[in-house]
C-alpha cells in the first residue's frame, strides 16, 4: 500500500517537472533549477517560469485534487458510482454567473482585464454558492439522498437552459469567449492569485480529512448510521457545502472542467482495492493532482500548434474508465 502512494508521489514530481520545461520557449533543466532556486539571473527565463509555467503547474495539482475528492465524497454520500462534481448543479451554476458577466456586460471591460478576471471569479462563485445555497436548503425538507441527486439534476438543466437564453441575445464575440471559457484550462491563474486558490483549497480539503470516519459509516447505509449515533443531516450537508465550494474555486479559476471528478475515485479505488476513506481520500487526493498533470502537459505539449482546450483532453482519461466501471458491474460492490 505504501508502495502506490510512494509511486504516485513520485509521479507527480515527474510530470510536475515536465510540465515546467515544456512550453513555447526551450529552457535546460539546469536553468529551470537556477530559477527555482532564484539563482538565474536571466530576467525572461524568470518571468517564463515563476509567472507562467510554475502556477499552471500548482493550479493543475490543486485543480485535480479538488474535483477528485469532491466525486468521491459525492459518490460515498449518494452512493452512486456516477455522481460527480457537476451533478449537483455546482459547475452549471458557475457557468450561469460567469455566462452573466461575459454575455451581458463583458464589452464594459475589455480594456480592463484585471477588472473583467476578477468580476468572472466573482461571478462563478457566486452563480456556484447560489446553487449551493438552493441545495442546502432544499436538504432540510428532502431526506432522501436520490430524490436530493435528481433535484440537484433538475437545477442544472434550468441553470443550462438560463445560459442557452443568455447565449441567444449575446453578441457573436461574447459567446465565442464564454464558449472558450467553458473549455475549461488550467492557466487562468495569476501569480498573484496562486494564494488564494491554494490556501482555498487546502482548506477545505482539510475539512474532508475531519469527516472521514463519517464517510466511512455512510457506506454502510442510512440504516446502520443511524444505529452507531451518526448525524446525517448535519454530515451530508457539511460533505456537500465542502465539494461546493471546491467545485465554485476550481471552475471560477479554470472553468467548469470535465470527467476528473468522475473518473479519479475510480481509478483510486481500482488501484488500492479498499473502501477505507483514510487510504481512498489521500490517494485520490494524489491520483487527482498527478492525472491533470498529465492532461495539462497534454495541452501544452504542441506549443507550434498552441494550447489545446482542457476538456478535449479530460475524456480521454475519464470516458474509458467509466465504460470500464459500467461493465464490470462487480467493481461496485461499494455502493449496493
Amino acid at each position: 500500500m505504501n508502495l502506490k502512494f510512494i509511486v504516485v508521489a513520485v509521479l507527480i514530481l515527474i510530470f510536475g517537472l515536465l510540465n515546467i520545461m515544456v512550453g513555447s520557449v526551450n529552457i535546460p533543466i539546469g536553468e529551470i533549477i537556477d530559477v527555482i532556486f532564484g539563482k538565474s539571473l536571466n530576467d525572461i527565463n524568470n518571468v517564463i517560469i515563476l509567472q507562467s509555467r510554475v502556477p499552471q503547474s500548482l493550479t493543475a495539482i490543486f485543480a485535480g485534487s479538488a474535483l477528485s475528492v469532491s466525486g468521491l465524497l459525492l459518490q460515498t454520500v449518494f452512493r452512486n458510482p456516477l455522481a460527480g462534481p457537476s451533478i449537483l448543479g455546482v459547475s452549471t451554476g458557475a457557468s450561469f454567473g460567469v455566462a452573466l458577466i461575459i454575455l451581458s456586460f463583458g464589452h464594459l471591460w475589455v480594456n480592463n482585464s484585471l477588472s473583467y478576471n476578477l468580476l468572472i471569479i466573482f461571478g462563478a462563485l457566486f452563480g456556484a454558492i447560489l446553487v449551493l445555497g438552493i441545495i442546502l436548503f432544499i436538504s432540510n425538507f428532502v431526506k432522501n439522498n436520490l430524490m436530493l441527486l435528481i433535484i440537484g439534476v433538475m437545477i442544472s438543466y434550468i441553470s443550462s437552459s438560463a445560459i442557452s437564453f443568455l447565449n441567444f441575445f449575446s453578441s457573436a464575440d461574447s459567446v465565442k469567449t464564454f464558449a472558450v471559457w467553458g473549455m475549461g484550462n488550467f492557466s487562468g491563474v495569476t501569480s498573484e492569485q496562486i494564494p488564494f486558490f491554494v490556501i482555498s483549497i487546502s482548506f477545505f480539503l482539510f475539512l474532508t480529512f475531519l469527516l472521514v470516519k463519517p464517510l466511512d459509516v455512510m457506506l454502510l447505509g442510512d440504516n446502520y448510521a443511524r444505529g452507531v449515533g451518526l448525524n446525517i443531516k448535519l454530515n451530508r450537508n457539511l460533505l456537500l457545502f465542502a465539494t461546493g465550494i471546491l467545485t465554485a474555486i476550481v471552475t471560477a479559476f479554470c472553468g467548469p472542467v470535465t470527467f476528473i471528478g468522475l473518473s479519479v475515485p475510480h481509478i483510486s479505488r481500482l488501484i488500492l482495492k479498499t473502501n477505507s476513506h483514510k487510504l481512498l481520500l489521500p490517494f485520490t487526493i494524489m491520483v487527482g493532482s498527478l492525472i491533470a498533470l498529465i492532461c495539462n502537459l497534454l495541452c501544452i505539449c504542441f506549443p507550434k500548434y498552441g494550447v489545446l482546450p482542457l476538456n478535449v483532453v479530460t475524456p480521454l482519461f475519464g470516458a474509458p474508465i467509466i465504460i470500464y466501471i459500467i461493465f464490470n458491474q462487480h467493481k461496485l460492490h461499494n455502493f449496493n
